[in-house]
């Protein structure tokens, strides 16, 4: 596939998933791409205002968004699939005309933000299918709505970080205030005080909102706060926000022999975020503070909705919920100890057995 350079939209820089090359849409441009025959086939992806290379929702929908173009034999670009990288909300009704203009057939709106502008497209285009990711649209039979168990995924990342700290005292960092992070949230905190109840210990979560999904400097400040308070495990559902806890970590790690016992740990979302856990200890060791990720299966969402879509059965007019059943969420293995790593695994079974009940808000 070829490469292409990519507009920057984060201060702390930007990594790329491993074998997929990014590049900038937004507005009135474009970029990349050939042509396609199959046009009923073609998709669009609209980012929120983290840009396309978030490392979380945005860029884990444009990762199902490739793979399902290679398993279709699509090409970037018209009649294919392609994104549109919105660098503020008034962005967005815009991005969605061009795809609409453009010719593809369903587009996907990531993240709760773009709901009302998802809502007012798919009214005025009703030959066009549209999704709306993390967030529900009812009444409008030519929309999905997919949404996730994220609750569940972060009950075990609760029982890890129980089982993990060494302090007693753990953290979850928030972007905003909503439903859907209250799923994180709910499921997190939940995790961590069965399982210090099943340990006979009393463990201390300290809670805080950014207030953002972007504001990395906020939550670096956030994090300062909490590891000084003695937390050696935070979770975050912050979104790109949440670089600045990672920022935050590696600067106490890196003043840290790699196996000192106050090492601190962060546990990330959405994708596999421990690209941005690498660091070198003060020893001059290479090491990773990602201790696992709280994984959304967005990119299982956009490539399952396209596939429908392009077999004639796009499921308008539907709430979709992914869980653990369709890989819609899970947790990455990271550098969870074994036995912590075992107790994950039995609560995750508990769940499915409806022997534990994870609570949303």
């Amino acid at each position: 596939m070829k490469k292409f350079k990519f507009k920057q939209v984060l201060a702390t820089g930007t990594v790329l998933a491993a074998g997929i090359a990014l590049t900038a849409c937004s507005g009135a441009k474009q970029n990349g791409g050939g042509s396609n025959k199959k046009s009923s086939a073609s998709v669009a992806l609209i980012t929120d205002i983290a840009g396309v290379d978030d490392h979380s929702f945005n860029q884990s929908g444009w990762e199902g968004m490739v793979a399902y173009g290679k398993s279709q034999g699509l090409k970037r670009g018209t009649n294919g699939y392609q994104y549109f990288e919105s660098s503020s909300a008034s962005d967005f009704t815009p991005n969605i005309n061009q795809a609409v203009a453009a010719g593809y057939k369903t587009i996907f709106g990531v993240g709760y933000s773009l709901k009302g502008a998802i809502a007012s497209a798919a009214k005025k285009h009703t030959d066009k299918n549209f999704v709306i990711i993390d967030d529900v649209i009812k009444g409008q039979k030519n929309v999905t709505s997919a949404n996730f168990k994220s609750q569940d995924a972060s009950y075990m990342a609760g029982v890890v970080a129980a089982r993990t700290t060494k302090t007693n005292v753990v953290g979850f960092i928030g972007g905003v205030h909503g439903d859907i992070v209250d799923l994180f949230d709910a499921g997190f905190t939940k995790g961590v005080q069965d399982t210090a109840k099943k340990m006979g210990k009393k463990i201390t979560i300290l809670n805080q909102y950014v207030g953002s999904f972007t504001a990395a400097d906020k939550e670096k400040s956030i994090a300062k706060a909490m590891f000084a308070k003695k937390a050696d495990v935070i979770f975050h559902a912050s979104g790109s926000a949440g670089q600045g806890l990672f920022s935050e970590a590696k600067s106490v790690n890196e003043e840290l022999p790699a196996n000192s016992s106050k090492k601190v740990w962060v546990i990330g979302v959405d994708s596999d975020q421990s690209s941005l856990g690498k660091y070198k200890s003060k020893d001059g060791k290479k090491s990773n503070l990602c201790l696992t990720s709280v994984m959304t299966g967005v990119n299982v969402a956009v490539k399952d909705i396209a596939t429908k879509a392009a077999k004639g059965k796009f499921p308008g007019g539907k709430q979709l919920v992914y869980g653990w059943k369709n890989n819609g969420v899970y947790l990455t293995r990271g550098y969870v100890a074994d036995s912590i790593w075992k107790q994950a695994q039995t609560a995750r079974s508990q769940i499915l057995a409806g022997k534990i009940s994870v609570p949303s808000k």
